[in-house]
């Protein structure tokens, strides 16, 4: 709940502005955005997890079962698109085909929001001690994801993936001894 403190202040909710919540989970980022009069629109994989999300966002969402790759939505639609954790659970074509659709459906003048690893410097002792706890959980998520996490690191994790896509970003904050990052992007 900190993080998503943190995203709201750095891309604070105004009435009427349209949020997508890429890979929105039960909806708890989107319910932030829609109490301060936001239109919002979540998509997910799993469908148990958008059942919760549906109650707790009620009828004034949109929201879809379906592939962040090849997103239902107009092009240059959304004023805020984000995602959450969900990026470093992806193979890295994959990851970087979601990026271009997130860009993709994100108005111009319109922000994306990534909030994901970083892959530090990390600090001593409370990143060192985060950094441990964070390669046990993805390590215990199972061999592909873990797979992919190690991708993610190596590859340079947000800030190579939005310079691969010539995105620039506006706003950072790094958090937890290095670890964790939020990184905001405007698009042109």
């Amino acid at each position: 709940s900190g993080l998503r403190q943190i995203g709201l202040k750095m891309c604070p909710p105004l009435a009427g502005m349209r949020v997508l919540d890429v890979g929105c989970g039960t909806g708890t980022h989107l319910d932030l955005y829609q109490q301060d009069g936001c239109e919002v629109f979540g998509i997910d994989s799993s469908a148990a997890m958008l059942d919760v999300a549906r109650k707790k966002l009620g009828q004034r969402a949109t929201l879809h079962l379906g592939n962040a790759a090849e997103m239902p939505y107009d092009g240059r639609f959304f004023d805020l698109t984000m995602i959450t954790f969900a990026l470093h659970e992806m193979p890295n074509p994959v990851r970087s085909s979601v990026l271009r659709e997130i860009k993709r459906v994100t108005k111009p003048g319109g922000q994306i929001l990534v909030i994901d690893y970083h892959n530090g410097p990390v600090r001593f002792p409370k990143g060192w001690l985060f950094k441990g706890i964070i390669t046990l959980i993805e390590r215990l998520a199972g061999a592909e994801h873990f797979k992919n996490y190690r991708d993610f690191l190596a590859t340079g994790c947000v800030p190579a993936l939005f310079a691969a896509h010539n995105l620039a970003r506006s706003k950072e904050k790094i958090v937890t001894g290095g670890n964790l990052g939020l990184f905001v992007v405007r698009v042109e």
